[in-house]
């Protein structure tokens, strides 16, 4: 038999197990919110931090009054410091990821966050109540609302804890895409001379290599690297001590003074507090921002690990890529194996796609002073970078790590296939140069035995133009076409 306690709020009493740390507000939103997504830790450990700054600016707070005021009745109730110690040690606690099974709120509700803070709020007080050798639910100690709650509001906690967990994210997706910069850099080393087919619509062009190819994927996450570090300067300012709308109602404006500093100091993150405070509550246009950068660096690993599993896929007739293989790919047809990594990736980006038109529309509803559709917006927001960095560490560990390449290959195919002769447009001129590919194309042949049997030029000079350096080179200059 499972014990209750009854918890009352404006609209009545409830039933809650003895042992919870979550309350009646939590249990309404998990009653009225019938979502099975989970809420993100991150974000759930971010309000933790927040709290934190928020008990430790009362404290100075209430230390400065009591000062100034010093032998004189305060004109407020004062949190004394055994009741304050056990708040603060229960939000570093939330802040470590403790007792996540308590918060019962999902993904998506509606309230603009008002369900968070108040699980938050109810866990942080229920644990300060167990701290204090009393009973969770014996609010007459310790108030979810009165002390957890104290100098906040949902509307400036929540959208700071969201910038907090993102910021945090964020550091992990940088070093993420380092990663994988540093490894198609070393492709790009590794294969600089290396000859193949450039392609153009999927159909043979001219000569490339695999040098080149990489080096188009080491400078756009070069760019994407570049970009996720100025993220941190679209979402650095926050509203906290802003309180419902972001004019600091019912709030010491030393509060609102020191708070952000006090959070900063916490956790080491570039937060300021904004000085339009009204700004930062009711538009959230840095987050679509933010996501429209997400949105780059997803197309741009879509378009690296679609071109190697078109490169290493069976259709490729005589592959000159070979990607890891990673696990069987059927229950029926032995031997089998599929590009897991990129299907994979595609699939984690095609995700970040939909939060983006998410994320954007939600934003936009934001109706005067507020948007109430914040849950969702944040958790597309962490679920986006959440993908793309498991998206970037597989396939940096995964793909990359033991794909080979088969020179050979390439060089043969590109020799043998009639595109090569565009390399001698300059020399001999257009007219010649489809005689030659014409020629190769009919009897099957390379450009060496075609040109043998033409004679259009010296298989000397035939063998310097087809050179990899000079292939590579940007253009071509009036001294290349002198004869030796």
């Amino acid at each position: 038999m499972i014990q209750l306690r009854t918890e009352s709020d404006l609209i009545g009493n409830m039933e809650i197990p003895a042992y919870a740390l979550y309350g009646i507000h939590a249990l309404r939103a998990k009653k009225n919110f019938p979502d099975q997504t989970a809420f993100p830790a991150e974000w759930y450990e971010a309000v933790g931090m927040v709290k934190q700054a928020c008990y430790e600016t009362y404290r100075d707070y209430r230390n400065a009054v009591s000062e100034k005021y010093l032998g004189k009745e305060l004109p407020f109730t004062v949190i004394p410091d055994e009741i304050l110690d056990a708040l603060a040690l229960s939000a570093e606690e939330v802040a470590e990821g403790k007792h996540f099974g308590d918060f019962i709120v999902p993904a998506i509700s509606g309230g603009a966050g008002t369900s968070i803070n108040m699980n938050i709020n109810e866990i942080i007080a229920n644990l300060a109540l167990k701290k204090l050798g009393k009973d969770p639910g014996q609010y007459e100690f310790v108030d979810p609302i009165e002390h957890a709650n104290v100098f906040q509001s949902t509307n400036d906690v929540i959208p700071t804890a969201l910038k907090v967990a993102v910021m945090i994210l964020l550091n992990k997706l940088e070093e993420t895409i380092n990663i994988l910069r540093s490894k198609v850099e070393g492709m790009e080393n590794a294969h600089r001379n290396e000859l193949r087919i450039g392609y153009t619509q999927m159909q043979e062009a001219v000569p490339s290599s695999y040098g080149k190819l990489f080096s188009t994927y080491s400078e756009s996450f070069s760019r994407d690297w570049w970009r996720v570090s100025k993220c941190f300067e679209r979402i650095k300012l926050v509203n906290l001590g802003g309180s419902a709308i972001g004019t600091g109602l019912a709030v010491p404006r030393f509060f609102i003074m020191e708070a952000t500093g006090h959070l900063q100091k916490l956790t080491g993150l570039p937060v300021a507090r904004s000085e339009n405070m009204a700004d930062a509550t009711s538009s959230l246009d840095p987050f679509v921002e933010i996501h429209a950068t997400l949105k780059a660096h997803a197309v741009n690993l879509e378009k690296m690990v679609s071109d190697l599993r078109l490169l290493a896929s069976d259709i490729a007739s005589g592959k000159e890529v070979m990607i890891p293989q990673k696990q069987a790919g059927s229950s029926i047809m032995p031997g089998k194996v599929n590009p897991v990594i990129p299907e994979y990736v595609i699939s984690a980006v095609h995700r970040v796609y939909a939060n983006d038109q998410l994320i954007t529309s939600l934003c936009a509803q934001g109706c005067l002073e507020l948007n109430a559709y914040l849950p969702a917006i944040g958790c597309a927001l962490i679920e986006s970078i959440n993908l793309l960095v498991s998206a970037g560490k597989t396939t940096a560990s995964n793909l990359l790590e033991g794909l080979t390449i088969n020179a050979k290959t390439g060089e043969e195919k590109l020799f043998r296939s009639p595109v090569i002769t565009t390399a001698l447009v300059p020399f001999i001129g257009y007219n010649k140069a489809s005689e030659l590919a014409k020629r190769m194309k009919s009897d099957g042949i390379d450009i060496f035995a075609a040109n043998k049997i033409l004679q259009l030029v010296s298989e000397e000079k035939l063998g310097t133009i087809l050179k990899p350096e000079n292939l590579l080179k940007l253009g071509y200059t009036m001294d290349d076409l002198q004869e030796d």
